[in-house]
């Protein structure tokens, strides 16, 4: 199977989506200049331009990206070839307009925007396969070919019938018969039981609330039907091109796709990231969507998007101060990329992103974003050489899992305050904080090499997931769990005791009595920390040690964080610096070490191959002492000492060796 060494040849790859359908062809010499001077090594082609390879329907006009690849080609800038299947054409949706997507109140989504296209449709699935097939066939030996890009961040969702009957099949295979169906969706509540499978709808807009079992089986088509589209088109470039990597760009933390299964179906892991730049823990975010995706990679992966300033689809857009595209990419190569991308490389004076950033903006090369990117260019072909391709390690695993994150999302739920993703960043927060090395992991996954598993909450466990958990703490690892955990089973079925029992035992605890979440913007006290969100009424067994008990209120004197051995349950979610205290005492405990001691605040030390990555995240000039050893920093050629001195968003890149 190729991979991403195959396209990266020992470098770092670095450049971003090309639109030059949007350009005069003379402009594309000067974008080719450009991208020389800037040390632009990849583009991504053809995302969007269905419209300009296929005007109507058949038709096939290839010269103008000929004439493209050959150009790249001619100036060293490899090519990311992108299926432009996420954009149908206005024919399509005028000729076929059962193409489209409808709303889950029957509303038709017309085409005008982007995604615009039916997942289950036979015809766009027709349509696609057809346009890929001849793209394969035109460009699987072009010299400038690297890797295929399927798509693009694939989001669409649809409740027509034609959904609905691809919904049926799918169903069938999952349950088999109706009666399977009803037991697994509990249809005895509210006379929804079905006789016939043709009964069965995708979960529409209905009266009340919806029957959250039917609208998490309807979550698990969707990501399932997605991945069809995504596989019918990757088989077909892979046949006519077997050595070319393919890949397909995840949205971070996005519902509708069920990351860790499609990440399995392609050769390159790649994501596009957007942390606001206003945001205080902006660089905590870029962080944990780096070792989320290297995760799903399993080693080194694409930063397939970013913004090289500001985007245009936050209420307010901010540019990035100088200097923090430049840290927040380096940030990425250290925990894992092997490519730094963007979107995109000229900026659009059109359309609905002419005021989203690009690597080239409207005010031209001489602005300060073309410089910065320039650098940035420099520096990665300046480490290319001594970081592409390697890994990272890591002693704690946070787990991660969409089926737990669809079913917590339900209608019905006891709080709309508890967002499933806002609690993995807190946890990951309080690790990425204490200079704890992280990896993302499922539930059933091989926990054995990790000192220490983090679970911030995962509501809905599988009988496999639960035999995991107890077997890694049997053998020796360190678990520590948040609250409204293990509550129900993988037909979202509530367990007896409010968790399941096999999980109660590891924490000591007889029975959940009642979920108690708190109103916004209030706390709970507890002994050393203060909660907030949520609380919990727990009865020991008698087998655990309370950590902290709750003071005051209904909850006065139960625990708040039991421990039995080394499994840790924690039933709510401390204050940032106390869950930040509780996860290093554990971590600590567990033989865990940061990865460089005694940082100034706001510094990130991370490891990847044999190099140590300093990224300074604060505004005041800092010195790091560094351990031991004939240090070198890459990015200036210099010996660095027993120390390194980071002005505001300061990187080193340091080597261990003769300097």
């Amino acid at each position: 199977m190729p991979s991403l060494h195959d396209a990266t040849r020992g470098r770092l790859l670095f450049g971003g989506d090309y639109n030059p359908e949007q350009w005069p062809e003379e402009v594309w010499a000067d974008d080719v200049r450009l991208m020389k001077e800037a040390g632009v090594n990849s583009v991504t082609v053809g995302v969007f331009s269905w419209a300009r390879i296929e005007p109507r329907p058949g038709a096939r006009e290839f010269g103008w990206l000929d004439r493209l690849m050959d150009l790249l080609h001619a100036h060293g800038v490899g090519v990311v070839l992108a299926t432009p299947t996420s954009s149908p054409p206005p024919w399509m949706g005028a000729l076929h307009p059962e193409t489209l997507p409808r709303a889950e109140d029957g509303t038709v989504v017309s085409y005008g925007s982007r995604q615009h296209f039916c997942p289950s449709s036979p015809v766009y699935r027709r349509y696609a396969a057809a346009l890929t097939e001849d793209l394969a066939a035109r460009y699987a030996d072009h010299p400038a070919l690297t890797v295929w890009h399927i798509n693009n961040e694939y989001c669409t969702h649809c409740w027509c019938d034609e959904t609905a009957a691809h919904f049926r099949r799918w169903l069938t295979a999952r349950h088999t018969t109706t009666d399977a169906l009803n037991e697994a969706w509990g249809t005895a509540f509210w006379s929804q039981r079905y006789d016939t499978w043709s009964q069965v709808l995708p979960p529409r807009k209905a009266q009340y609330m919806r029957n959250p079992a039917q609208v998490l089986d309807f979550k698990r088509f969707t990501s399932d039907a997605l991945l069809e589209c995504f596989t019918a088109e990757r088989d077909i470039v892979a046949r006519h091109s077997p050595h070319i990597p393919v890949t397909t760009n995840f949205m971070p933390m996005w519902a509708g796709q069920d990351g860790w299964a499609w990440a399995e179906q392609e050769d390159v892991v790649s994501v596009d990231v957007y942390p606001d730049s206003r945001d205080p823990q902006g660089g905590q975010y870029n962080a944990m969507l780096a070792d989320m995706t290297r995760s799903q990679a399993g080693g080194p992966w694409m930063l397939m998007e970013q913004a090289a300033g500001g985007v245009n689809w936050r209420p307010v857009n901010q540019p990035k101060p100088a200097g923090l595209n430049r840290l927040w990419s380096l940030q990425s190569v250290a925990r894992g990329a092997d490519a730094v991308c963007y979107f995109q490389w000229r900026q659009s004076r059109q359309g609905a992103e002419k005021f989203h950033s690009a690597m080239l903006p409207h005010a031209g090369e001489g602005g300060r974003t073309f410089g910065e990117v320039k650098r940035i260019g420099a520096e990665l072909a300046r480490i290319g050489g001594k970081v592409a391709g390697t890994h990272s390690t890591a002693d704690v695993a946070v787990l991660h899992d969409w089926d737990a994150w669809w079913a917590s999302a339900q209608e019905g739920r006891p709080s709309t305050l508890v967002d499933y993703p806002d609690l993995v960043r807190a946890w990951h927060r309080a690790l990425w904080e204490n200079g704890t090395a992280t990896d993302f992991a499922r539930p059933e996954s091989g926990l054995d090499g990790y000192r220490v598993v983090v679970v911030p909450q995962l509501y809905l466990l599988r009988d496999a997931a639960v035999d995991n958990l107890i077997a890694y703490v049997r053998g020796g690892g360190t678990l520590v769990c948040g609250f409204f955990t293990g509550v129900a089973d993988e037909d979202d079925r509530v367990r007896p005791g409010g968790m399941d029992s096999r999980l109660r035992e590891l924490f000591g605890i007889r029975r959940v009595h009642e979920w108690w979440p708190l109103d916004a913007g209030t706390t709970v006290e507890c002994e050393g920390l203060r909660g907030t969100l949520w609380s919990e009424e727990l009865e020991p067994d008698g087998s655990a040690e309370t950590v902290s008990a709750y003071r005051g209120g209904e909850l006065d004197g139960l625990p708040a964080v039991l421990r039995k051995g080394s499994a840790w349950y924690v039933s709510t979610l401390p204050e940032p610096e106390a869950l930040r205290g509780l996860l290093g005492r554990v971590t600590r405990e567990a033989g865990v070490r940061p990865v460089l001691e005694g940082l100034p605040e706001g510094v990130e030390a991370v490891r990847r191959g044999g190099l140590l990555f300093l990224l300074h995240h604060g505004s005041s000039t800092v010195t790091v002492e560094l351990p031991e050893g004939g240090w070198r920093d890459l990015l200036t050629g210099t010996a660095a000492g027993g120390r390194v001195e980071l002005g505001r968003f300061g990187v080193a890149v340091l080597e261990d060796g003769p300097a």
